[in-house]
């Protein structure tokens, strides 16, 4: 799924309405239209299946990636968003992330960089509409300003479909205000504690083509999940 807009169909974050429909998510969709953070999935029923909130512990987790090689270490939010956060961890011990290309940038009115679709491919041919399987709902721990500070980690979806949620999500490298929709915000679950800076450089690196936003010209591949 994601944030921007799956296969030219949803959008990440609503921030702009000429900037683009992207995540999310926000979640897993690679699209090039828009203004918001779309990321629903549209994968058949799989061998995934949404877990309970309550894997989430009620508490703050620790989880890591690689990025192109080099750690990021998160701190995932199980107390406020606790849905997405049981989502990521299941999604995360089962594999599920390993390989992915994170297959959105996007440089302009937003600074976002999405992940989390299984179909994307490392020359961006293709992205944009995977997902696990499963859709969840609603939206949690949206911030009531719009604001999303650098380090933001937040779920994709659908634009106005506050139950659209799956698999991708997107990462936030610089302060970014996102419009709400009619479903409202972003679930935030999480923040980046270190290895903000590999994003950074990713997204200097701009985007095939010379674009504002699609697949990173730098490429970012996520390898080594871990949520404890």
């Amino acid at each position: 799924m994601a944030p921007f807009s799956p296969v030219n169909r949803r959008r990440l974050v609503g921030a702009t309405a000429a900037v683009l429909a992207t995540l999310t998510a926000l979640s897993g969709c690679s699209s090039s239209d828009g203004d918001s953070t779309d990321g629903a999935t549209t994968e058949p029923a799989s061998a995934y299946s949404l877990p309970a909130a309550s894997l989430a512990q009620n508490r703050d987790w620790n989880a890591s990636f690689d990025l192109n090689g080099s750690e990021l270490q998160l701190t995932l939010d199980g107390v406020n968003a606790p849905q997405a956060v049981a989502s990521f961890v299941y999604l995360a011990d089962a594999g599920f992330f390993e390989n992915n290309e994170c297959h959105r940038l996007v440089t302009s009115g937003i600074f976002v960089l999405q992940c989390g679709d299984p179909t994307a491919t490392a020359d961006g041919a293709q992205a944009g509409a995977g997902g696990p399987g499963y859709s969840f709902g609603p939206i949690e721990n949206a911030p009531e300003d719009n604001f999303y500070p650098a380090g933001t980690l937040a779920m994709a979806r659908y634009g106005n479909d506050g139950e659209s949620m799956g698999s991708q999500f997107f990462l936030v490298y610089a302060d970014t205000t996102i419009s709400s929709d009619a479903a409202g915000g972003y679930t935030v679950f999480g923040t980046i504690d270190s290895g903000l800076d590999v994003v950074q450089d990713i997204a200097e690196q701009g985007v095939v083509d010379g674009a504002d936003q699609g697949y990173p010209a730098a490429g970012a591949t996520i390898t080594n999940v871990v949520a404890e």
